[in-house]
C-alpha cells in the first residue's frame, strides 16, 4: 500500500507541476501516463470503467471525471483537480488535488485553500472507533463556516485489494442513518468535495464528466489514509496538496 501510494502521490505532484497554460489536457494526461508506466503502476480508472484517459482532469466549471483532451487547453488562471488512482502489484491507491495555473486571475484561491484546510483538519480528526456520520458532519460544518457548500451525492472510500471496497460513500455530510464507524487498520480514501453554488454534481452527455446542479465551481483534495488509534498514516503525502 505505501509502494502504490507513493506511485500515485508522485504522478499527481509532478503532473501539477508539468500543468502549464497552452498545453491540452491530453497532453497533461500522456505525461501522467509515462510516469505510472514507469512506476509499473496501471491507471485505475481506465482498468476499473474502461475511463478514456489514464487520469481525470477537470477545469473550470468540471467538478470530477473530466476526460483529457486535445481540443481542452489550459488557460491562465483556470481551477484545476487532478485525480490520480492506480494499481500496483495488487494493491490500489487513490489521490487528487484542486489548484489555480498561473496567477489567480478568477479569485478561485479561497475555494482552493478551503478545500485543503478541510481535508486537513478531517483527517486529523478520523480514528478507530469514530462514527463516519460524524466526519461527514465535521466537513460540512467547516464548509459551512467559510461560506461554502459540500457536495452530497460524491464521497470517499474504502481502498486496497480494489478500488473502491467498504466502507464507501464517506460523505462530506452529516448521514444520520449511517451508524458505521472508522476500524484501526482499515485503509481508506479521503476527499473532500466543496463547492460554492452547487450541493449535487449531474453527469454530462459525455457519460462520464460532472458539473454542479446550480453550477459554481468544486475544489477536491484526496489522500490515501491508514486508520489507527491516533492520527492515520498518509500513504499519499508526497503528492504535497495540503503544503
Amino acid at each position: 500500500m505505501q509502494q502504490v501510494g507513493e506511485a500515485v502521490a508522485y504522478a499527481l505532484r509532478e503532473m501539477t507541476k508539468y500543468a502549464q497554460p497552452g498545453m491540452s489536457t491530453k497532453e497533461l494526461d500522456d505525461y501522467g501516463a509515462k510516469l505510472l508506466t514507469d512506476l509499473g503502476a496501471h491507471s485505475a480508472p481506465h482498468l476499473t470503467y474502461g475511463f478514456p484517459g489514464w487520469t481525470c482532469i477537470s477545469v473550470g466549471n468540471e467538478f470530477c471525471h473530466g476526460i483529457p483532451s486535445e481540443a481542452r487547453i489550459l488557460q491562465e488562471g483556470d481551477l484545476i483537480n487532478i485525480d490520480v488512482s492506480a494499481e500496483l502489484n495488487g494493491y490500489w491507491a487513490d489521490n487528487g488535488g484542486s489548484f489555480i495555473l498561473g496567477n489567480d486571475i478568477h479569485q478561485h484561491q479561497k475555494l482552493v485553500e478551503a478545500s485543503k484546510e478541510i481535508l486537513r483538519k478531517t483527517i486529523d480528526n478520523i480514528k478507530g472507533g469514530i462514527k463516519i456520520a460524524d466526519i461527514g458532519h465535521l466537513m460540512e460544518t467547516e464548509a459551512k463556516k467559510r461560506g461554502f457548500k459540500v457536495i452530497k451525492n460524491l464521497g470517499g472510500h474504502g481502498i486496497g485489494k480494489s478500488l473502491h471496497e467498504e466502507p464507501d460513500e464517506l460523505l462530506n455530510h452529516r448521514n444520520k442513518y449511517d451508524q458505521r464507524r472508522f476500524r484501526k487498520n482499515s485503509v481508506v480514501a479521503i476527499e473532500t468535495f466543496i463547492a460554492t453554488d452547487s450541493t449535487y454534481a449531474v453527469e454530462l452527455s459525455d457519460g462520464w464528466t460532472m458539473v454542479g446542479n446550480k453550477g459554481g465551481f468544486m475544489a477536491q483534495h484526496e489522500h490515501t489514509i491508514v486508520v489507527t488509534d491516533t492520527k492515520p498514516m498518509i500513504l499519499t503525502a508526497a503528492n504535497e496538496v495540503l503544503n
